[in-house]
């Protein structure tokens, strides 16, 4: 059976043609899907019956199931929801005016093992599939109804979308695609710790915006902190950021940067990052660490952060603090951690981690 969910347009035409039926039933049930929220074909009326019927024995709709949904007194929402067994991944819808973003998860877990990230510390199961990805953006489309619209999609939830390359290309193809959703890759945007030659290759097949999790400026700070950087580090990165933007003047790179008292919130660190992101189109988004059980971290004080930010735009530099939306049901940025059956087998001892197979 064909879980139709893990098609994009191009993946359906060619399914449908697979059945000697014209491509544009493609579009045909994609509307249905995603657009109408349809997932039983007897509904589909505008396909015969008797494709309807050999849908019903060569194709199917799975969903992961919806295990919990909080509400946060500031509206954000956050959902559990049951891949499998053994594995359960979080989402976050937060309501802002004007606007709504969907933070989307990639992965069960993580691998990258950044230090001050819950779900880093959960360990890494699995990838996500397509239909898995994008089932996230159907559930909360359809669960918000008329009170709320996603307007903004945000690759920012549990795991490394670059190291889930195929996967979340291919779903992010759908939720741009006018017959789906019809994000514009403006308010589509992919957070990664830096998978340099990943970044290269998304310039080619699905240019969307990306934020870069940065947290420091200097190689010695990124390696304790993100200890991926040691395999990509800073002045690659860089480069690779430079040449995302080429050629695109309405295109720039996010930059995250979390708040870390006493680790990388020094004026010192502010100029340096003056430095490091010079000649790049950025834009800086100061995120309060948001503390979860055990982290050896704090945040940085308000007057700290303000002094930071304030050196950053002296520079001419755009930078915003992020507010902390949903702290109080553990949906703030870093928090996501989910139901995660802990099976990784790395060392805790060793910050270097295996990064042979990632890309």
């Amino acid at each position: 059976m064909v879980n139709l969910l893990d098609l994009d347009r191009q993946g359906l035409t060619a399914f449908f043609m697979s059945l000697g039926e014209k491509p544009f039933r493609a579009t045909q049930i994609m509307k249905w899907i995603h657009q109408q929220g349809i997932l039983d074909f007897d509904t589909m009326t505008n396909l015969s019956k008797s494709l309807r019927q050999r849908l019903k024995e060569c194709a199917n709709f799975s969903l992961p199931q919806v295990q919990k949904h909080q509400i946060s007194v500031d509206g954000t929402r956050k959902w559990l929801l049951q891949l499998d067994a053994d594995n359960s991944i979080e989402m976050v819808f937060i309501p802002e005016e004007g606007r709504g973003t969907l933070c989307v998860s990639s992965q069960v877990g993580c691998a990258l093992n950044c230090h001050f990230c819950a779900t880093g510390q959960q360990g890494f199961n699995r990838n996500l599939t397509v239909s898995e990805i994008i089932a996230q953006v159907w559930i909360a489309k359809h669960q918000l109804c008329s009170e709320y619209t996603v307007s903004n999609i945000v690759m920012m939830g549990m795991g490394e979308p670059l190291t889930n390359f195929d996967n979340v290309v291919t779903a992010m193809k759908v939720m741009m695609d006018d017959f789906a959703y019809g994000i514009s890759w403006r308010r589509l945007t992919l957070s990664t710790v830096g998978i340099v030659p990943a970044i290269k290759r998304l310039k080619e097949e699905c240019p969307v915006s990306i934020a870069v999790s940065l947290h420091a400026p200097t190689d010695s700070l990124r390696d304790q902190l993100i200890p991926i950087n040691k395999k990509y580090p800073l002045q690659q990165l860089m480069h690779a950021c430079r040449a995302y933007t080429t050629g695109k003047p309405s295109r720039h790179i996010t930059f995250e940067y979390v708040m870390l008292k006493g680790i990388n919130d020094s004026p010192a660190e502010a100029h340096t990052l003056v430095k490091l992101l010079k000649g790049i189109p950025s834009k800086i988004n100061l995120i309060p660490f948001n503390p979860y059980p055990h982290s050896p971290y704090q945040c940085t004080s308000i007057d700290s952060i303000n002094r930071f930010r304030n050196i950053l735009m002296h520079a001419d530099l755009v930078t915003v603090t992020r507010k902390t939306r949903g702290a109080e049901i553990e949906a703030a940025c870093g928090q996501l951690a989910g139901k995660v059956y802990n099976r990784r087998e790395k060392r805790r001892d060793d910050d270097t981690h295996d990064t042979k197979n990632i890309i």
